[in-house]
């Protein structure tokens, strides 16, 4: 199977133990919707959707999924459809195309005016890949901020997905904190990948309580309790694995968070659509 990090190397998108103190919430002034809608990620069913898109997203929607995350895979982010037709066909199974992963370095302001267009309300970069130091870190909140204009101009958002490099010391620092501090909120959100946050180390209700209204997008993906495939933990059907969502989660709303986002890159049934059909069940015990 292959992974993401190979996925993303392919398609182009690649460019180029957490300490935290204590926390300042800083929430009392927050306005966050009610998260009652959510998601799910369409890379959980890259295995599927090509050749196949109207009819998984159809599935989809019977699972109660109201939201749709893309990406830019081999059909492109609206899957061998005009960018109009697609989101006429989502809305005709009640789904709102909320966002996509993109290649941020070729034809972004066309992506922007495109995704505008109908409705979208986030383009987001998927992956940045390890850097040797915190410097080149800084470069990229700058290209952050960059990207975040042009989205602002056309009336919609721009976001950084994280892996678990960025939560991860380097130079005595950590960089997730580094991309923070260097972008301007104004134009910056982030989508916090609660996976990867834990594979690195991390706490990631410490990262929302620190950072409220900087985390407005999530990956909620669960993690192995055991470690598969030579030693290494994977994702798992959503409500199984070690991560305490029915925890994190109201408090995340309450430090700003307002989408759920189901992801999945392992199937330990060997079905993506029954993997969505989990997440699907699971997330709606969890939505507030």
């Amino acid at each position: 199977m292959q992974n993401r990090r190979d996925f993303l190397k392919s398609t182009g998108l690649v460019a180029g133990s957490l300490a935290l103190g204590s926390t300042s919430w800083g929430l009392d002034n927050l306005q966050s919707p009610s998260v009652k809608d959510f998601g799910i990620q369409l890379y959980t069913l890259r295995d599927i959707l090509p050749g196949n898109a109207r009819q998984i997203l159809k599935e989809l929607a019977s699972y109660g999924y109201t939201q749709i995350e893309s990406y830019e895979g081999p059909e492109g982010i609206y899957w061998n459809m005009s960018a109009k037709d697609c989101h006429s066909y989502l809305s005709s199974l009640g789904i709102q195309l909320i966002s996509t992963h993109c290649d941020i370095q070729n034809g972004f302001e066309k992506k922007a005016e495109v995704a505008a267009s109908i409705g979208m309300k986030y383009l987001i970069c998927p992956w940045i890949g390890p850097q040797k130091t915190i410097e080149d870190f800084k470069k990229f909140a700058a290209i952050f901020n960059e990207k975040g204009r042009i989205c602002q101009q056309n009336g919609l958002r721009f976001a950084y997905h994280n892996h678990d490099y960025s939560f991860k010391n380097l130079d005595g620092q950590i960089p997730q904190e580094i991309l923070l501090k260097e972008t301007d909120p104004s134009l910056v959100d982030f989508e916090m990948d609660m996976y990867w946050v834990v594979a690195a180390g991390g706490d990631p209700l410490a990262w929302f309580k620190k950072h409220p209204g900087r985390f407005k997008l999530s990956h909620v993906k669960d993690r192995g309790k055991k470690p598969v495939h030579e030693g290494k933990y994977e994702s798992t059907d959503l409500g199984t694995g070690s991560i305490d969502y029915k925890t994190i989660l109201p408090i995340a709303k309450s430090a700003g968070l307002s989408y759920l986002i189901m992801e999945q890159e392992y199937y330990p049934h060997g079905s993506s659509l029954k993997a969505a059909a989990v997440g699907a069940t699971q997330l709606m015990k969890w939505r507030f």
